[in-house]
């Protein structure tokens, strides 16, 4: 078994999603369902599924909803499916492994309002430049701060604090209904 690499294998999946008309909301959830306990299980070549298990993670209500969606991703070579048709054993499951090259992925379709998927570069002066800006503008801002406008405002917030919005009193009736 080939090692499964988490990230490229979804990436690559929701592509594929992306380019097949076939597909509903029901077959993704299931199959993210199924995805999931592959990842579980640590990605075994097979695994075995409990339907109701499945069909909880997946959010699909009707067995027979389940059972066609999964025959359908079956069929689509999304997943190789091994009915059990036994009430106290699982169906095995084999999901079909994507985009598990060994070199980095590079993704070719570039958006055209000219953005990219890579690393956005700043330089390293402009960082710089940014913190002595701010703190030149906090010093100005201090020298030229009034310091009466500071007092009044100090006297205006305690005045606040000591309000009381509520309108309640220390001495509380608890007989008395709200």
């Amino acid at each position: 078994m080939e090692e499964v690499n988490y990230i490229k294998h979804l990436n690559s999946v929701f592509l594929q999603f992306s380019k097949d008309n076939r597909l509903n909301p029901t077959h993704i959830s299931l199959y993210m369902a199924l995805f999931q306990l592959w990842n579980a299980n640590h990605f075994p070549e097979v695994f075995y599924v409990n339907r109701d298990e499945v069909m909880q993670l997946s959010k699909v209500g009707s067995k027979s909803t389940y059972h066609r969606c999964i025959k359908e991703l079956h069929h689509w070579n999304y997943i190789v499916y091994f009915p059990s048709h036994n009430p106290y054993r699982g169906s095995k499951i084999r999901l079909t492994i994507f985009g598990t090259s060994c070199g980095q992925v590079v993704v070719h379709n570039r958006t055209k309002n000219g953005t990219s998927s890579g690393q956005a570069l700043v330089p390293i002066y402009k960082h710089i430049q940014t913190i002595e800006n701010k703190n030149i503008s906090k010093q100005e801002n201090f020298k030229n701060s009034n310091f009466n406008d500071s007092e009044n405002d100090s006297k205006q917030k305690n005045s606040v604090l000591n309000s009381d919005n509520l309108k309640t009193t220390k001495n509380k009736n608890y007989n008395e209904p709200l």
